[in-house]
């Protein structure tokens, strides 16, 4: 049974930094693609960043360049999001996916996780 869990999310001050993992289980995911969503309440759930299976090729939010880096652990099967200088406007619950093909990560992911909260004081 494939698996997502996030974890990393919390309460940060506007301009500090967090760091969000996801790790994958029930098979290996090193062709897929993965990535991060996310999504604020009363709003559609927009994509953040994804990196292919390769590891060769990202992608990011207009909203993030410059200050979110997607990575990832291929033997451990986990992704990662390292976001910098974070704004109150980031504040949303952070979702973890995958997609078995790099052209649909970003619009019809596989799998999802449950999302962890990332909350930005101002």
């Amino acid at each position: 049974q494939v698996q997502l869990v996030e974890s990393g999310g919390g309460l940060v001050q506007a301009g500090g930094s967090l760091r969000l993992s996801c790790a994958a289980s029930g098979r290996t995911f090193s062709s897929d693609a993965m990535g991060w969503f996310r999504q604020v309440p009363g709003k559609e759930r927009e994509f953040v960043a994804a990196k292919s299976g390769s590891g060769g090729t990202s992608s990011y939010a207009d909203s993030v360049k410059g200050r979110f880096t997607i990575s990832r652990d291929f033997a451990e099967n986990a992704v990662y999001l390292r976001m910098n200088s974070l704004k109150p406007e980031d504040t949303a619950l952070y979702y973890c996916a995958t997609s078995g093909d790099w052209r649909r990560i970003g619009v019809r992911p596989d799998y999802w996780g449950r999302g962890t909260q990332v909350t930005v004081s101002s």
